[in-house]
């Protein structure tokens, strides 16, 4: 991630493999270690900004008294991997790591997140433990995040309404025609850019008052388009275009090939017995 003055932006993350025994914890430093050098080669400009871990499932008090303190979020040897990230941000602009907890169990229909950073309880100076305090936390989405993911959403709840057989006959539909949510986005563009240019007709005819701010909406949105000539935008297009059907292609070899090791397997395993 990155650090901007008191505000640290989590970019990357990647999974590091760790055993527990008891208080003690075995954490795969050279996994850890290949996988940052592997990783800051495609992402020069970040640098470790903490770690992250999944919560722990909710306790059958916690749910009957709707306790969302964060018990469950810290173990007792959080600690342990928190000074072995400490020591990682020590060459960075990271004072101090920070520990980003995901709750999975899914209790409250959400992906919970909750950010923390440690300080040392000391006495008589001497460390006798770490405290962890909540930090805020502001989850954002790039525009190319928030379009997958409302397509992810849409995808999910279009079927609802209907039975068994027509929400697997969708389904087989959506996965045989991939350009199908390309072309519902363009038929939706195509509609919003008749909308804007109908309401801008009008108004230079006198039909509607003119408003000032749908105008700088518009002049925004005109404004972000980048200027390209039409040929270079044509073999943009196509080049991108070859690139996804070669991708489609390689993806479809790959499932047949699985497909057709799968059967070999069964195979074998009904002449083996």
């Amino acid at each position: 991630g990155r650090r901007d003055g008191d505000k640290v932006e989590v970019t990357n993350c990647f999974a590091v493999p760790h055993a527990e025994r008891g208080d003690e914890v075995a954490i795969g430093k050279d996994f850890n270690r290949q996988m940052l050098a592997l990783h800051l080669r495609a992402n020069r400009n970040e640098t470790v900004v903490g770690w992250y871990a999944t919560a722990f499932p909710p306790s059958d008090e916690d749910s009957d008294s709707n306790n969302n303190n964060s018990s469950n979020c810290i173990a007792d040897t959080s600690s342990l991997i928190h000074e072995f990230y400490a020591g990682e941000c020590e060459d960075t602009i990271m004072d101090s790591p920070i520990h980003l907890v995901v709750d999975t169990s899914l209790v409250e229909d959400t992906i919970a997140l909750k950010a923390y950073v440690s300080s040392a309880v000391v006495l008589d100076g001497e460390t006798m433990a770490n405290m962890f305090h909540e930090l805020k936390l502001l989850l954002k989405s790039s525009e190319s995040e928030r379009i997958v993911l409302d397509e992810m959403i849409k995808n999910l709840g279009g079927c609802d309404d209907s039975d068994g057989g027509e929400e697997e006959e969708k389904k087989i539909e959506g996965k045989e025609d991939s350009t199908l949510g390309l072309k519902c986005s363009m038929e939706k563009l195509l509609s919003m850019l008749e909308t804007a240019s109908e309401y801008i007709g009008k108004v230079v005819d006198g039909e509607v008052e003119a408003d000032d701010a749908i105008g700088r909406q518009i002049a925004d949105t005109l404004s972000s388009v980048p200027r390209i000539r039409p040929e270079v935008f044509d073999k943009m297009f196509n080049d991108s275009l070859q690139d996804l059907l070669m991708v489609t292609y390689l993806s479809n070899i790959t499932r047949t090939q699985l497909t057709i090791s799968e059967k070999l397997n069964a195979s074998l395993d009904v002449n083996l017995k």
